[in-house]
Parts: structure tokens; C-alpha cells; sequence
């Protein structure tokens, strides 16, 4: 049997150990420690733009605690893009809140700013103006920030920027996680740096980010005993895992380039094809990780994504369709949607492919005999 190819799996960078010993070291095995403040403080020097970081247990703790701060309440409604993983709604949800799913637009296959706009308008004309927007970048692509932050400015609509994938990703040069009134970050054993489990909240306002941490720790308040005035969650990172992530930092700039060179071998392989086109960017403004290599197959061709799926799988490589559209899950057959049907026609031709950052030349040689085959 060959040597499995994994779609993205961890990829340790050497350094790890010495922040996990300092934590055994000085008995540091808690929610809280050395480390977490470390890690906060190397993610917010990596994004810069006066951003405050509070490391958390994950990317949907982020979400949710993020919902929290905006004040989203039983009953108000959250617009969502449709095309993501259920993590990025599934808190509307928690809150006891009710998500508007809203379609993507082809170039970057985020958020329709078009679709955005008509989803406000409804919610205003029914007397339910949003509370919150959450943006995503998908697989690591920026959105359309300026438009969309427009948009949201001019209904004076806060903006939750899931960046879950997109650590290390630019918008007109400016760091993925730094563009909403509050980012998530995700540290996810898959993700381009991981934890283990693990997530990040950005905050532009300090205040936010003390609340946050206050209410990530069970919201104990400041008393002699165990005095709670407030709803708090165990949502805390470990300083174990904060460990990991502190040498995860170290080789971050690395590991983006070598997402982003699996994006530009694929690209090479795939270039005069009329069966894949890639996910890639629109423009010079665009800077993508790549976290993960996306295609799309030509719906004209008599290929079927599920077919190249066991074709890798004969070969012990993993593949995967990508996110099915919220709007489409049972679980949201209820919610809102807006837009058309891009966000479906791009579930039912896309593939993501082997994007981790520890691939090798003899896995590469491999997904190309591959793909060679199909592609003939």
C-alpha cells in the first residue's frame, strides 16, 4: 500500500518542544500561563494594524464569543455566507439567533456584496435589520473587503471576519484577520499553523478583548470567592497548546509559501486544461495562503468530481468536495438565503486537493501521475 497523501495534515516546525517543556518546566499545565500571553502577543506583532489577540479554545469559541460582544440576542438576525464550514454559523445558532444565509460571487467565492446588500434591505423593510455580518475567507482568499465594508458602513452593520483560514493571507497588503469589527482565526489541527485545537479572536478595542478573556474563563468576578454576575464559557486556550502554537509562529512565513508553491504546481499542471480551473486570485490586490488548492471541474466534462475522488482514493490520496452550502444543510433547511445558485454550482463541481505544507517531490510526482491520467 502507498504512503498516504494527506489533504492538509499537521506540519511541526521543530521549535514547539522548547515552549512545552517551559510550560512541564514551571508546571504551567493550565488554561492561562506564560505561553498564551506569548502567543497573543506573536500574533498580534504578525498582524500589526493595532490589533489585540485573545487565544482561545477555538475558531467557533471565537465566533461565539464575538456574537456575544455584539450584543446578538434570542431572536435578532445574523447575515452568514452560505459557503463555509457549519462552524462559522453554528454559533448564530448557540445565541438562540437566526442566520440569513447569503451567496458567493465567482471571483474570490465569498460573500456577493450584491446579495449582501439585498439580504440588509429585506431585513430592514421587515423591521430586522442584521445585527451582525460574518464574512469568511475561503480557503484562505480574502473577500471583497472594500466593498463589502461599504456596505456594512453604510448600514452601520458590525462585521465578524472569519479568517479561520486565511492566517497569513493579505487584502491590499493588510493582514486577514484585522479587516472586521472582530476576526477569527483558527488553529485547528488541519490549519496552516496548528495548536492542536485551538483559536484566536482579534479585536481592534482593548476593552473588547478584556471582556473577552473575562468571559472565555467562566466570567469569575473579582472577588475573594467565586462570585458570578455573568454567563462565562470554558473557552480559554491551554497553555500546553499555546506552547505548540508559540513554535508554530516561528516558521509561519514558511509555511505560506509553501501552500501557496502546491497552488502554483497545481496551476502549472493544470495550465491549457479545459477540465480544472483553479480557485486563485482576481487580482494583484488579492494574497492568498492557499491553505487549501481548489479546483473547479468543468460542468461541460463527462468527469464527475466524485469520480477523480476514487480515483485518488486508489492511490491512497485524500481529496475532498468542497463546503456544502449552508442553505443546503438539513440542519438550516429553515433559514434565509439570498442570492442565486453559485455558491450550489460550485459545491457540485469543486474539489480541494492535497494543499499541506509538508508535501514532498515524490508526493507531488505522485497526485501529477494522477491527475496526467484523468487529464488525458
Amino acid at each position: 500500500m502507498e504512503k498516504k497523501i494527506w489533504l492538509s495534515s499537521p506540519h511541526m516546525g521543530g521549535g514547539e518542544m522548547k515552549y512545552i517543556q517551559d510550560a512541564f518546566d514551571n508546571n504551567w499545565i493550565a488554561p492561562l500561563g506564560p505561553n498564551v500571553n506569548g502567543l497573543e502577543r506573536d500574533l498580534e506583532n504578525f498582524l500589526g494594524e493595532n490589533v489585540h489577540v485573545a487565544a482561545l479554545s477555538s475558531g467557533t469559541a471565537a465566533i461565539h464569543l464575538s456574537l456575544i460582544l455584539l450584543g446578538v440576542e434570542p431572536g435578532d438576525s445574523v447575515i452568514c455566507q452560505s459557503l463555509t464550514f457549519s462552524a462559522s454559523a453554528n454559533p448564530i445558532v448557540y445565541i438562540g439567533a437566526n442566520p440569513i444565509f447569503v451567496d458567493s460571487e465567482k471571483d474570490t467565492w465569498n460573500i456577493c456584496p450584491e446579495a449582501l446588500e439585498e439580504a440588509i434591505k429585506d431585513g430592514i423593510s421587515k423591521g430586522k435589520k442584521p445585527k451582525a455580518i460574518i464574512t469568511v475567507c475561503l480557503y484562505g482568499m480574502p473577500y471583497k473587503v472594500d466593498e463589502v465594508t461599504a456596505i456594512a458602513q453604510r448600514y452601520d452593520i458590525p462585521v465578524i471576519e472569519d479568517s479561520a483560514e486565511a492566517l497569513g493571507s493579505l487584502y491590499k497588503n493588510q493582514k486577514c484577520g484585522t479587516f472586521g469589527d472582530l476576526g477569527v482565526l483558527s488553529f485547528n489541527g488541519n490549519k496552516i499553523i496548528t495548536t492542536s485545537g485551538g483559536g484566536a479572536l482579534t479585536l481592534k478595542n482593548i476593552a473588547f478583548k478584556k471582556q473577552a478573556v473575562f468571559l472565555s474563563t467562566q466570567a469569575k468576578d473579582d472577588a475573594p470567592h467565586y462570585e458570578h454576575t455573568t454567563i462565562g464559557y470554558n473557552y480559554r486556550m491551554s497553555n500546553i497548546c499555546a506552547g505548540v502554537g508559540r513554535g508554530q509562529m516561528e516558521v509561519l512565513p514558511e509555511r505560506v509559501l509553501q501552500r501557496r508553491a502546491n497552488h502554483q504546481f497545481y496551476e502549472e499542471l493544470f495550465k491549457g486544461s479545459e477540465l480544472f480551473s483553479m480557485h486563485t486570485e482576481p487580482s494583484d490586490d488579492y494574497y492568498s495562503n492557499h491553505w487549501l488548492s481548489v479546483v473547479q471541474i468543468n460542468p461541460q466534462s463527462d468527469i464527475s468530481t466524485e469520480h477523480i475522488m476514487q480515483t485518488f482514493a486508489k492511490h491512497n490520496i485524500e481529496t475532498r468536495p468542497i463546503w456544502k452550502p449552508m442553505h443546503m444543510q438539513p440542519v438550516f433547511k429553515d433559514a434565509g438565503y439570498f442570492g442565486s445558485d453559485v455558491a450550489e454550482n460550485l459545491f457540485d463541481y469543486g474539489l480541494c486537493l492535497p494543499s499541506g505544507s509538508n508535501l514532498v517531490d515524490d508526493d507531488r510526482e505522485r497526485i501529477a501521475e494522477v491527475l496526467q491520467r484523468l487529464l488525458v
